[in-house]
């Protein structure tokens, strides 16, 4: 019974470390997204519909140990075009001089992530509440990972500052925004590299 045992230990180890590596980004099941309070009394959410990044987990242990990712500024969507056309211009984020979001991480504590975050050229340390999906071979033999990534900056930090008082007190934009990245990356092949 012990050799069983050992055998089938054996087996999830060596099956576990099949899906360490370095993973594409997929964007068509990747969600960049985020939220916030509007008007005080309602909330905003939008996502950036185009983006590119990789992230690499431990071969023994399929913990995340490397993320990156670029974001495209004039990609933002919030359903509403006269206001994504405000985001996009020199009063938010600035497109045409800072084209690119972008996040790599430092290290992975617990279920909180570090890293780097940089929106209209400005860096600053971020933290992340983070969460493992798992891995599995999809039908057509690709490994895949998920994880997911969650938290909140002042956007004040980075330089985007743009505002209006309301008469009843309050502003119209809240400077707190909710991130929510919702992760699956494909197992990059060795011809891929």
């Amino acid at each position: 019974m012990n050799k069983i045992k050992f055998m089938l230990f054996t087996i999830a180890v060596g099956a576990s470390s099949l899906f360490g590596g370095v993973y594409n980004v997929d964007a068509s099941h990747t969600n960049v997204a985020f939220s916030v309070k509007h008007m005080m009394i309602s909330t905003v959410n939008g996502e950036f519909r185009k983006f590119n990044g990789s992230f690499e987990l431990d071969d023994k242990t399929n913990n995340l140990i490397a993320l990156k990712g670029e974001m495209d500024v004039e990609s933002i969507n919030t359903n509403i075009a006269k206001r994504d056309a405000h985001l996009k211009s020199d009063e938010i984020f600035n497109a045409q001089m800072y084209p690119k979001v972008t996040f790599v991480l430092d290290r992975v504590q617990g279920d909180k992530a570090y890293g780097k975050l940089t929106i209209k050229g400005i860096t600053k340390d971020v933290e992340f509440d983070h969460e493992f999906g798992g891995t599995i071979t999809d039908p057509w033999g690709k490994k895949r990972a998920g994880l997911s990534l969650s938290g909140k900056i002042d956007r004040r930090d980075y330089g985007v500052t743009w505002n209006q008082a309301l008469e009843a007190g309050g502003v119209v934009v809240s400077e707190i925004v909710k991130l929510n990245i919702e992760i699956q990356g494909i197992l990059k092949a060795e011809d891929d590299f």
